[in-house]
């Protein structure tokens, strides 16, 4: 059950992709802040890129990731098919980083995975040069959540870029965004990470069933408190081992 939660929170804060957009001018009406953009081929993922700010449409989510999320990488490489990428995420939860490595596919401007749940992702305009931002759905059991997340390859964005993106969230009537910290420092590259600490979660997101699945909808569904007070036993557990 522990670290069923700990994948969950994982996929979901910090979900993946990233695309230079190139520079255009900055974008005002919602009707062009919501505006999705074509996606050229899976070279305009490739790289490291850093989740700067991110924003949904469950409360429960907003709190999790205010209280336990300090900062998120992701490198995306080509995967072997020719639709697909590897994505290996790097995020560090109250000090301490959890790694996950998933294959995600990129078809009609979407990029999409299927377990352990349903992951929908569009990317939509922006007058960042080098950022993505990705609007996301997730199906989990029954239930549809929404949200969305500003990538760049920049630790920063300029305060006009944050404001788009503030902007864009507006528009699609979701939360206030929670923006991550740098300070705070990040992970360690792919190549150092291993054996340092970190809790890597690939075989266990792999092995999810619809029966763990299920009872992370009634988790999230039942409200804030038992999400949070869950992950908090979780990363108490983990501080002891």
């Amino acid at each position: 059950m522990r670290r069923v939660m700990m994948v969950f929170v994982h996929v979901a804060v910090a979900v993946l992709s990233l695309l230079s957009v190139g520079q255009s001018a900055p974008v005002t009406s919602c009707e062009s802040l919501i505006q999705q953009i074509e996606i050229q081929g899976r070279d305009q993922l490739l790289g490291k890129w850093m989740s700067i700010a991110e924003s949904t449409d469950v409360a429960a989510f907003k709190l999790l990731t205010e209280m336990f999320v300090e900062t998120c990488w992701v490198k995306i490489t080509t995967a072997k098919e020719n639709n697909a990428i590897d994505v290996f995420q790097a995020q560090k939860m109250s000090g301490r980083c959890f790694t996950l490595t998933s294959k995600m596919t990129l078809e009609n401007n979407t990029v999409s995975m299927v377990h352990p749940f349903s992951v929908s992702e569009v990317f939509l305009r922006s007058g960042c040069p080098d950022c993505l931002v990705l609007q996301a759905k997730y199906t989990i059991g029954r239930s549809t959540y929404t949200g969305l997340q500003l990538l760049s390859r920049r630790a920063k964005v300029t305060a006009a870029e944050m404001e788009e993106f503030k902007k864009q969230v507006e528009c699609l009537n979701l939360l206030p965004p929670t923006i991550m910290d740098p300070e705070k420092g990040f992970c360690p590259d792919e190549s150092t990470i291993k054996g340092k600490g970190t809790i890597d979660l690939t075989d266990v997101s792999n092995h999810m069933n619809s029966e763990s699945v299920s009872l992370l909808e009634n988790i999230i569904n039942s409200g804030g408190e038992m999400l949070v007070e869950t992950i908090s036993s979780s990363m108490a557990g983990l501080k002891e081992n």
